[in-house]
């Protein structure tokens, strides 16, 4: 019986840290759209065969291992705001993580494309 009672319970905190989980990251998506909506440039570090598949209207696709070139040889400013997304928010953040090691100072992980679609504000 006890055993089950312990079981019970790390059920019941597993299902609260999924629902803080699930929360924090609706409100990731609902910062980058109020980002997007402001005018950030936004950016798929997805592959061009995921790009061509489906992405938010007026991204640009920039592979996430040439997002430091890219935006050097656009000559980009550090001060930019970006919103990164990618298929689950791994390629993002990496993305993110190799412009703010270049000096950026205005990026946001959008994480996953799918949840941003699932959540865009009607025009």
């Amino acid at each position: 019986m006890r055993l089950l009672s312990v079981l019970q319970k790390v059920g019941l905190m597993f299902i609260a840290i999924l629902s803080l989980s699930s929360t924090a990251q609706a409100a990731d998506d609902l910062q980058a759209w109020d980002m997007i909506k402001d005018g950030a440039l936004v950016i798929d570090v997805r592959t061009p065969e995921e790009f061509a598949q489906g992405h938010l209207a007026d991204a640009i696709n920039i592979p996430f291992e040439q997002i430091a070139q890219e935006f050097a040889q656009r000559d980009i400013a550090k001060d930019t705001e970006v919103v990164l997304y990618c298929r689950s928010g791994n390629r993002s953040g990496r993305a993110q993580q190799s412009l703010i090691e270049q000096g950026y100072t205005h990026t946001f992980n959008g994480g996953a494309y799918q949840n941003l679609v699932r959540i865009e504000p009607t025009k």
